[in-house]
């Protein structure tokens, strides 16, 4: 089976909507046509998992993963890239994530954005962010990663400033091509640091792969030690930009202005932990600076705090859990930077879930409002809006950390290494008290 099919069904459907949308004029057959490709890479995610499972255990964990060979994308001298996709337990989790939530959410946007005058349009942009972020958690190399790193910039771009002719009453600002604006170029500045981190990989190990990589770092070679320091903060910048951390997180809160299942698929199930799997991905070379490991988990923790604090006192609904995210990915952050790579993957996992089912509840609420988001105005709903009130208090009583629901579990791993592993942040012990 060639698994090189799981990221190029939603670019099949995004061409079919694109080109044949508004000639197919029919909102149920174009969402159709968009979620089924989508399930059609979920399904094949499945068994790729199934296949992944069944080999031996006694193989050594590094190289427990299946390539599926594209073809060679760059072959100049000593320097060659191939398109190929990599499918081991860090990918093939987040491609379930993304392809698994992304179903639901598509099928959520065929009710959600019924009469809207650009559905075809809609359902393209996302199957265009799934394929993006697809070749970003599937790539066996950075380069190709880092094509999905700005495809998915673009991608939320488009989707983000998606109703750029809605314009504030008596005005000619429209809100969301600003927010969109702004979401793009801050990413532009944390992406300028992961090019300049490949660059300088390039020339300490002379490829860009990830098996590569990896061996290059068990071997301890010499300039690669030299330079690892300066690697890993520049593909931290990229990584605070995409994942919303401070400095560069002021875009994601403003990103809500777009529609409410792009929120739930783009910052909350995905594209916002592109940060968090670049890390876990070299997390080779991160292990190798215990500067940088410090940093991270500084940072980490001083978004959480910030984010937090700041989410109490906003007033509109898909803001409060937009801060609420950025507190969350900080919290990730803090996993990571204790060296618990695996815990801050599992809370991406638990989190994609209820935060999506936020949002989610968030836009039903928004939709039986008459399209009101300030929580002030709201209240008494529970009658009105049963299913919703019910599936919404289950997505915060597991983003509480409430013992039983799933995110007890993911952040009391955090917290247990962060015990464990109580390392000082930029040299004095701030992250937790022992």
């Amino acid at each position: 089976m060639n698994y090189a099919l799981i990221p190029l069904f939603p670019l099949i459907g995004f061409v079919i909507v694109a080109l044949f949308g508004k000639r197919i004029n029919n909102e149920k057959v174009t969402g159709s046509i968009a979620s089924a490709a989508v399930l059609l890479s979920f399904i094949m995610a499945v068994m790729a998992f199934n296949d992944l499972r069944a080999i031996p255990e006694d193989v050594p964990a590094a190289e427990q993963r299946i390539i599926a060979p594209v073809y060679t994308w760059i072959a100049t001298g000593d320097f060659s890239v191939n398109i190929n996709y990599q499918i081991d337990r860090l990918s093939i989790l987040f491609t379930l994530i993304i392809t698994g939530i992304g179903f639901l959410i598509h099928v959520y946007s065929i009710g959600y954005m019924h009469g809207d005058k650009s559905f075809p349009r809609f359902f393209a942009y996302l199957n265009l962010f799934v394929f993006m972020m697809l070749n970003l958690v599937l790539a066996d190399n950075l380069l190709l990663t880092f094509l999905g790193w700005e495809g998915v910039g673009l991608a939320s771009y488009l989707l983000i400033g998606f109703w750029y002719d809605r314009k504030f009453e008596g005005t000619n600002i429209t809100w969301t091509g600003d927010a969109a604006m702004k979401a793009f170029v801050v990413n532009r500045i944390g992406d300028f640091g992961v090019l300049l981190a490949m660059f300088l990989l390039f020339t300490s190990v002379g490829s860009l792969s990830y098996a590569d990589i990896h061996s290059a770092a068990v071997a301890q070679d010499p300039e690669l030690v030299s330079n690892v320091m300066l690697i890993t903060l520049l593909l931290f910048l990229g990584c605070t930009g995409k994942s919303a951390q401070i400095p560069l997180g002021v875009w994601l809160p403003d990103a809500m202005a777009g529609p409410t299942p792009v929120s739930a698929l783009i910052h909350a199930a995905t594209m916002v932990t592109s940060g968090i799997f670049l890390i876990a991905r070299t997390n080779v070379l991160f292990a190798m600076s215990p500067t940088t490991m410090a940093v991270v988990a500084g940072i980490g923790i001083t978004t959480a705090l910030f984010a937090g604090l700041v989410g109490l006192v906003q007033n509109d609904i898909k803001k409060v859990l937009a801060y609420s995210t950025v507190s969350q990915l900080g919290f990730m952050f803090v996993a990571l930077g204790v060296g618990a790579f695996t815990a801050g993957v599992f809370h991406v996992m638990t989190h994609a879930f209820f935060k999506a089912l936020l949002f989610l509840g968030s836009g039903s609420v928004i939709h039986g409002m008459h399209e009101e988001q300030d929580i002030r105005k709201m209240g008494g709903l529970k009658k009105y809006m049963p299913i919703t009130y019910r599936t919404f208090l289950i997505g915060t009583l597991a983003i509480a950390g409430i013992p039983f629901f799933s995110g007890f579990f993911s952040k009391d791993e955090i917290l247990l290494y962060a015990w464990l592993n109580a390392a000082p942040c930029f040299g004095v012990s701030v992250c937790w008290l022992r």
